[in-house]
């Protein structure tokens, strides 16, 4: 009888008198208890289940439940004070049997925006490029494009406050076999409308990166690869970093899988840089520790981006992050998407910084 009641109450039902053998009485009681079975059929139990687990005693003991969470991979690597290591659990590549290692390359996805907004703090601070400097002066004919073209900025691109569309987000973007070009990949944008004017909102969008690696190129009159490379890789000494996977052995690169989809699909190209976990971390902790940048540098990246972030792409997850408290930067690669498969990696990250404040204490 409560169910009955609820369910009125909810849709401004007045009558509360129930009658026997009506129709109206059966269809009362079948739609809030239908209503109950489809929930619980899809409440996520797997999320749940790794939700109200505790935590492991040890990284690697929680990192040896990740298949178990229908993860098929995963590298962890902490770079901290008093404590230093990288962990895996699971497949490097499940069709060959062959386990998760801690040297596989990954595809780092949107983790590679930090190497590019880190160049163009130093072009910045070279003077080589104005971030107050309009798109047009770089690209001519790009702005154009948009509504509010004529208001794009260097510094409105690397903040993502362009308004620019996510080329990516096109209702025909072709995941199965994407451009191999950058104006490839920009002609979805122009198919598409510009979201806000420039510096009054903010959006993620990858149209941004994209067009400041072709302002780079532009600028430097070479490959902003090369720059990268000249300027941040061999100072820093990342020597399993590299900007193109066609760089690398692919047997280096650690297989991607997408839930429903069972073959690897490492070989699709998305244009991504691939590197180790250690040396993700390596980077990100130069950029605490004064050796990637200059104070004035730190003070200007700082405007302009983050220290942290997260990457995704068909068949990879990915997340760098530090925290102060522990004065430890942790990397986590899980080579499985789509599904609950970004829950259980963001969980499993919770599980993992728990634990180490735990070894701090």
């Amino acid at each position: 009888m409560d169910l009955l009641f609820i369910h009125r109450g909810i849709h401004g039902y007045s009558d509360g008198v129930v009658r026997q053998g009506s129709k109206k009485s059966y269809w009362r009681w079948l739609f809030p208890v239908g209503s109950i079975i489809v929930s619980v059929y899809y409440i996520p139990w797997l999320i749940l289940g790794f939700w109200f687990t505790p935590a492991a005693d040890s990284i690697q003991e929680q990192v040896d439940l990740a298949e178990r969470f229908d993860l098929d991979g995963i590298v962890v690597h902490v770079d901290g004070t008093g404590f230093k290591g990288t962990y895996t659990a699971g497949w490097h590549d499940r069709a060959a049997k062959i386990p998760a290692r801690p040297d596989a390359l990954f595809k780092i996805a949107s983790i590679g925006k930090m190497y590019v907004a880190t160049a163009i703090t130093k072009l910045v601070s070279d003077g080589t490029i104005d971030l107050a400097a309009p798109l047009s002066n770089y690209l001519p004919g790009v702005a154009s494009h948009f509504k509010y073209g004529d208001e794009l900025t260097v510094a409105s691109m690397v903040m993502h406050k362009s308004g620019l569309p996510n080329y990516v987000d096109h209702r025909d973007y072709p995941w199965d076999a994407p451009p191999q070009s950058s104006l490839g990949h920009l002609q979805y944008a122009y198919d598409m409308e510009q979201e806000f004017r420039p510096m009054e909102d903010s959006a993620y969008s990858n149209t941004n990166y994209l067009l400041l690696t072709m302002l780079m190129d532009t600028v430097l009159g070479y490959s902003h690869h090369r720059f990268i490379e000249e300027r941040v890789l061999r100072p820093l000494e990342l020597d399993n970093t590299y900007l193109e996977m066609k760089q690398v052995d692919s047997d280096r690169v650690m297989s991607g899988y997408f839930v429903g989809y069972d073959p690897d699909i490492k070989d699709h190209y998305f244009g991504s840089m691939v590197a180790t976990a250690e040396d993700v971390g390596r980077f990100v902790r130069a950029m605490h520790d004064g050796s990637l940048f200059t104070p004035e540098e730190a003070v200007l990246y700082d405007r302009i981006y983050v220290r942290s972030h997260t990457g995704l792409l068909p068949g990879y997850q990915s997340l760098v992050r530090y925290y102060p408290d522990l004065d430890a930067v942790l990397v986590q690669f899980t080579n499985t998407n789509g599904g609950y498969a970004w829950n259980i990696h963001t969980i499993m990250h919770n599980k993992i910084v728990r634990i180490l404040r735990r070894y701090k204490e």
